[in-house]
C-alpha cells in the first residue's frame, strides 16, 4: 500500500496544480473581456511559463498585445502561433497584419494568401482588411455580440441620449408637443431639444412626457448624465441663463453645460457651470460614478480636431478645474463627441467621425496600459455601428444592456433611441463520467476544436468531473475528452440561435470507458485459457487465488472482471466463450469466500478487444493467440 499511497499523494499535488492553472485561465479570460489587457497578459503568461493550454494561451497573449496597440510584441507570438497545428485560420490573418503593421509588406502578402487560400476566399476582409490597421477592432468584434431594439418612445422627430434613472428613462427629444409656436433648428429644421422621462415599464410615445422643473427653454435641452444618488444633474443647454442669451462676438448661441438639483421631484437651481463660455462649444457630459469628474465634449482652442474629449475634475465647492484633453489616441483631426464613462470599469465609450468605422460617427471604447494610459480605440462594430451616425452610448451598470442612438435606415424619424443587449461569449459547460461507476472524472482533458477540426482551447475537468470554457456563439464544434487509462470520447454541438442564453451546457455523456488494463492487481498475472476452454486451469488458480488473498487482505478492494478470446471460431461463439470464461472466473473468487457485491461485474468480450495483430486469417503462432485468451482484473474501489 506504500506505493500506491505516494501514488495518490502525487495525484493530489498534481490535480492541485491543474486546478489552479484552470482557475488562472478562467481569470485570464474575464481580464480580456473586460478590456483589462494588461492582466490579462500577466495571467497568460504565466499560464504559458506552466505550458498549461500553451498553444491558446498564446494565441490570446498576441490578441491582448494587438489591443495595447504593440504590434512589434505581437508579431513575435503571432510568428509561433502560425506554427501550430490545427490553428484556427484567422490567425494567418492576424498574422499577416501585425506584419504589415511591422512594415514587412511582402510577407503580410503572403500570409494573407495562405488565410485566404485556408477556406476564407469569400471572406470580405480578404478584399477589405488591409485597407486600415483596426486589427483590434476586428479581433474584438469576433467575440463581442449585440441585439439591438427600436423603442416605443421613438417619432419623426429627433429622440437621441437615453440614460435610465431608477425606474425611468430620460432623453432628449426634439418633439414640439403643446407649444403654439414652433420653433425650429435651422441645421435639420426639426424643432428644437427638450428633456423627456417615460417609466421603463410600458414606455410609449403616449405615456412619454417633459421633464419637471426648470431645465426646458426655449432653446435646446440635453442630452444629461446624473450622479449616483440621481440628485443632480449636469447637461447640455444652449447658453441661455435667467431668461437672456449668451452670444459669442459673431451673435451665435453655442451650447454650455448646466446643472440642476432634484427638489421636491421637480428639477431646479439650473446653473451654467464655469467650464462654459461663449466662444465655444461645450456639450455632451458623462459624470463619474463617484462624482469627482465630469467628461465632456468641445471645440475650445488647444484641441487636436474639431470637438474633442475633455475630463474635468469636480472641485469640492462644486467648480471644476482647468479641462485636460485626453489626447490624440482618442482625438482626432475629425469629431469626437458624446463621451460616456462606464464606471465599473472606469470604459470610455465615445462616438468620432475621425477614427476608422462603419460610416459616418461610430461609437469606439478606449483602451488603457498599465499606467492608466490611453493606447488604443476599438470600434464597437455592428449592430451597434451603422453606415450612418451611430452615437450617445450608454450602459446599465452590469454591462449586459444599454442604449444607442442613431439616424440609420429603419428608424421611425431623424435621430432614433434602441436598446441594445449585450451578449458576452458563452459559458460552455458539462462534465465527463466513468462508464463503470457512473462516478466523475477528474484530471481528464477536454479539447475544444471547429468543426473543421481547427483546435480553440483544451481544459482540465474538475475534482466533480466538469469542465467550463468560454466559446463563442453561432459556430459548430467538437468536443474530445480524454484520459490516460481511459478511452477517448468525442461529442459534436453548436452555439446557434442561443441569443439569449448565458450558458451552454454539454456534458459528455458519452461516459469514458476505462480501458480493459487499466490497473492490474499488483503481482499478478492475467490468467489465460485453453483453446476453446472455460474452466479454470490449475495455473490459473495459483493467480486467481493471489486476488483472493489480496481482496481478503484490502476488504474495501471492489473489482470488474472482463474475459476474451482469440480470433478463431465465429464472432458469436467467442462472445458466449468469454461469458462463461468470466462466468467461471467469478465461481471461483467467490467460492472462495470473496462476497459478490465486491465483484461489479464479469463480462466477456469476445475477439473484439484483441491485444495484438491475431485478428481473422492473420497467421500466427500458439503463443501469440495464448496471449488473447485471458480474463482481466481491474480494481475499481480500493482504499
Amino acid at each position: 500500500m506504500k506505493n500506491i499511497k505516494i501514488l495518490f499523494v502525487a495525484l493530489v499535488l498534481i490535480s492541485t496544480t491543474v486546478f489552479g492553472q484552470t482557475v488562472k485561465q478562467k481569470r485570464a479570460e474575464r481580464q480580456f473581456n473586460n478590456f483589462s489587457f494588461v492582466k490579462a497578459i500577466e495571467t497568460y503568461e504565466k499560464l504559458i511559463d506552466t505550458s498549461f493550454n500553451k498553444h491558446y494561451a498564446m494565441r490570446k497573449l498576441g490578441d491582448a498585445y494587438i489591443m495595447l496597440r504593440q504590434p512589434e510584441k505581437a508579431l513575435e507570438i503571432y510568428k509561433e502561433v502560425v506554427k501550430q497545428e490545427n490553428v484556427p485560420s484567422e490567425y494567418y490573418l492576424y498574422y499577416a497584419q501585425t506584419l504589415r503593421a511591422n512594415g514587412d509588406y511582402e510577407a503580410s502578402k503572403e500570409w494573407m494568401k495562405k488565410f485566404k487560400d485556408a477556406g476564407n476566399e469569400q471572406d470580405s476582409r480578404v478584399k477589405s482588411f488591409f485597407k486600415d490597421d483596426d486589427l483590434a477592432s476586428a479581433i474584438f468584434n469576433a467575440s463581442e455580440k449585440n441585439t439591438l431594439q427600436k423603442l416605443n418612445i421613438n417619432t419623426k422627430f429627433n429622440e437621441f441620449g437615453a440614460v435610465e434613472l431608477n425606474d425611468d428613462i430620460i432623453f432628449s427629444s426634439s418633439r414640439d408637443e403643446g407649444v403654439s409656436v414652433k420653433r425650429l433648428y435651422a441645421w435639420d429644421k426639426q424643432p428644437l431639444l427638450d428633456l423627456y422621462k417615460v417609466s421603463k415599464e410600458g414606455a410609449s410615445v403616449a405615456t412619454t412626457k417633459q421633464l419637471e422643473g426648470g431645465v426646458n427653454t426655449i432653446h435646446h435641452d440635453g442630452p444629461a448624465t446624473f450622479n449616483s444618488e440621481g440628485t443632480k444633474m449636469y447637461f447640455s443647454r444652449n447658453n441661455y441663463y435667467e431668461s437672456k442669451k449668451i452670444n459669442d462676438s459673431q451673435g451665435i448661441m453655442h451650447v454650455g453645460i448646466y446643472s440642476a438639483e432634484l427638489v421636491n421631484g421637480k428639477w431646479e437651481n439650473v446653473k451654467p457651470i464655469n467650464l462654459n463660455n461663449p466662444n465655444y462649444i461645450v456639450y455632451h457630459p458623462s459624470l463619474s460614478e463617484d462624482g469627482k469628474k465630469l467628461y465632456f465634449a468641445s471645440n475650445m482652442p488647444g484641441g487636436i480636431g474639431g470637438t474633442d474629449i475633455y475630463v474635468s475634475n469636480v472641485l469640492e465647492d462644486g467648480t471644476f478645474d482647468t479641462p485636460v484633453n485626453l489626447g490624440n489616441i482618442i482625438n482626432t483631426e475629425g469629431n469626437e463627441a458624446f463621451p460616456f464613462i462606464y464606471n465599473e470599469e472606469n470604459l470610455l465609450y465615445f462616438s468620432s467621425d475621425g477614427h476608422v468605422g462603419l460610416g459616418l460617427m461610430d461609437v469606439f471604447v478606449a483602451v488603457k496600459d498599465e499606467n492608466n494610459k490611453t493606447v488604443n480605440v476599438i470600434n464597437l462594430g455592428e449592430p451597434i455601428n451603422s453606415r450612418k451616425d451611430d452615437f450617445a452610448y450608454n450602459l446599465s451598470k452590469d454591462g449586459f444592456k444599454g442604449f444607442i442612438s442613431s439616424n440609420r435606415k429603419g428608424g421611425a424619424g431623424g435621430d432614433d433611441i434602441y436598446a441594445f443587449t449585450r451578449i458576452p461569449p458563452l459559458t460552455l459547460k458539462g462534465t465527463i463520467y466513468d462508464a463503470v461507476n457512473n462516478d466523475p472524472v477528474a484530471g481528464a482533458k477536454v479539447l475544444l476544436t471547429r468543426e473543421n477540426g481547427e483546435e480553440l482551447a483544451y481544459f482540465i475537468t474538475k475534482e466533480d468531473g466538469a469542465y467550463e470554457h468560454l466559446i463563442p456563439r453561432d459556430e459548430k464544434f467538437i468536443l474530445k475528452g480524454s484520459k490516460e487509462k481511459y478511452q477517448d470520447v468525442a461529442k459534436n454541438f453548436s452555439s446557434f440561435g442561443l441569443e439569449k442564453e448565458k450558458e451552454l451546457i454539454v456534458d459528455l455523456n458519452i461516459p469514458m470507458k476505462p480501458i480493459e488494463d487499466v490497473v492490474i492487481l499488483a503481482d499478478l498475472e492475467t490468467i489465460y485459457f485453453d483453446l476453446d476452454k472455460y474452466n479454470i486451469r490449475p495455473d490459473a488458480a495459483v493467480e486467481l487465488d493471489k486476488v483472493v488473498a489480496l481482496m481478503n487482505k484490502y476488504p474495501e478492494m471492489v473489482i470488474r472482471l472482463e474475459s476474451h478470446t482469440d480470433s478463431r471460431a465465429n464472432d458469436d461463439y467467442n462472445m458466449v466463450l468469454s461469458n462463461n470464461r468470466a462466468k467461471s472466473t467469478y465461481n471461483y473468487i467467490i467460492s472462495n469466500g470473496i462476497d459478490a457485491s465486491r465483484i461489479t461485474k464479469y463480462e466477456g468480450f469476445g475477439e473484439s478487444q484483441l491485444v495484438n495483430k491475431c485478428s481473422n486469417n492473420i497467421k500466427c503462432s500458439e503463443e501469440e493467440h495464448q496471449l488473447n485468451r485471458r480474463t482481466e482484473f481491474i480494481i475499481i474501489k480500493m482504499k
